[in-house]
């Protein structure tokens, strides 16, 4: 078999914001914006990896979800506990003083973490938390 990570997905709650973030900050193009029902889905990605995308969805979208299921994702949204990302650079020092520039959330510096990784997390604008480690 022969399978390949084609799209993830993360929640948005304003959809300027992620694209200031991921197409600005981040340098990910924006390939498709969509909107429907009063609600907008971003998909950005890597110029140079046209198969993975990121999905930034509206939370919640989902019919299915109740309200309160919507509340209890804004407020883990919030806290930063939803959902996370992991992407990988080639020189971490380089990318962590590149963004540290702008005013990015830091969450932590770049650390050797004790399993073999070296590596740094922000958040994004709608609190998802996105660890960046030595490609």
């Amino acid at each position: 078999m022969n399978i390949a990570i084609s799209a993830s997905f993360l929640p948005h709650d304003d959809g300027e914001a992620a694209l200031a973030f991921y197409r600005d900050k981040l340098g990910f193009e924006l390939r498709k914006d969509v909107s429907f029902n009063g609600l907008r889905w971003l998909t950005v990605g890597p110029p140079d990896q046209p198969q993975t995308s990121i999905v930034l969805t509206p939370p919640g979208a989902d019919p299915g979800i109740t309200d309160d299921e919507r509340r209890m994702i804004s407020e883990m949204m919030a806290k930063g506990t939803y959902a996370a990302l992991l992407l990988a650079t080639k020189d971490v020092d380089a990318t962590f003083e590149k963004l540290q520039a702008t005013d990015i959330d830091i969450v932590q510096e770049p650390t050797d973490q004790p399993y073999g990784i070296r590596d740094f997390a922000v958040r994004d604008p709608a609190g998802n938390l996105l660890r960046i480690q030595q490609a």
